[in-house]
């Protein structure tokens, strides 16, 4: 079987089409980078350097990868500029498995425990709720019982987003008043979750970073009351990302991962983006993988992340 035959072809062309921006931007800028050159030196080096960096790769990854790729030219002694775009795959490739990326082919959950409980951050306006309501659909899409739960009460506007996405996508939502306490909120629908034997359970929080006291404080109590109701949760923490911000992700990131245990990472809005390349460094800086990354509108493009196809789709000629 091919290398995509566990990879449904539609979805295989929205992610072509999703990183189309990035791949043009890249493939422009290393022609630039190997003109008038057929072997790769010195010279080709520092041009790919400069290409990746301004790809929004970050510079500490680029350094790893160039520093790969002059391995592979030293050992192999000759490497023509038209092998550049196949080697670029499989360092990065090898680079995000060594990020404990995982190549996800389908939306099962571990059959030793359930409800699975996703907590999921992130500030406001990177798609976090959106990104949500499209988990929810896939969940629901592949017979899972799903269970929402509208714990940033800070915001009406996030209760009522997350309802909406709920009736859209015709999933239970657990919320209480504005202003109530998250962690009560995140104990009801967790309660509520097991009561009523759901799959997969996900609590929305308020995105603030400009009081990284009061939100790790928050985040932590979210976390003692989960473990009230359910000890292993939560299974994952997802934060969410807005990969057209670039550099501005990596930062957000960082930032985050200070103040809670970060376990994996969705990149929205890589379609109306130059900036794709963000995906390779977040991941590899944070050491988290990413495990969704969001390609357009529809509910369906919210794509389970694997690196084998996101890396074909970034270097496909």
């Amino acid at each position: 079987m091919g290398i995509f035959g566990f990879f449904n072809k539609n979805k295989k062309e929205t992610l072509d089409k999703g990183l189309e921006k990035t791949k043009t931007s890249v493939f422009d800028k290393l022609a630039r980078a190997v003109a008038g050159k057929s072997k790769v030196d010195d010279e080709v080096l520092d041009n790919l350097e400069e290409v990746l960096i301004t790809s929004d790769v970050g510079v500490d990854t680029t350094l790893k990868i160039i520093e790969r790729i002059e391995n592979r030219v030293a050992r192999d002694k000759y490497v023509s500029t038209s092998e550049l775009n196949s080697i670029l795959r499989q360092e990065i490739a090898a680079l995000l498995s060594e990020n404990n990326t995982e190549d996800n082919d389908n939306w099962e959950l571990p059959t030793d425990h359930k409800p699975y409980v996703i907590l999921v951050v992130g500030v406001n306006g990177v798609g976090k709720t959106t990104t949500i309501g499209k988990l929810a659909y896939q969940f629901k899409n592949a017979g899972k019982k799903v269970y929402l739960g509208a714990a940033d009460t800070f915001r009406a506007a996030a209760v009522d987003q997350i309802c909406i996405w709920g009736e859209r996508v015709g999933v239970p939502v657990i919320k209480q008043q504005m202003g109530s306490d998250p962690a009560s909120v995140t104990f009801d629908t967790l309660s509520s979750a097991k009561a009523n034997n759901a799959d997969v359970v996900i609590i929305d929080t308020a995105g603030r970073l400009h009081n990284k006291v009061g939100l790790m404080n928050e985040l932590k109590k979210i976390k003692d009351v989960m473990k009230k109701v359910l000890p292993e949760a939560p299974d994952e923490v997802l934060l969410v990302l807005d990969g057209s911000t670039g550099q501005n992700a990596f930062e957000q990131a960082k930032q985050f991962a200070a103040v809670t245990q970060i376990t994996s990472l969705a990149i929205t809005k890589l379609d109306g983006t130059a900036k794709g390349g963000v995906v390779i460094g977040i991941s590899d800086q944070l050491k988290v993988p990413v495990k969704y990354i969001g390609l357009g509108e529809k509910m369906e493009d919210l794509q389970l992340f694997n690196k084998a196809q996101f890396v074909d789709s970034l270097f496909k000629k």
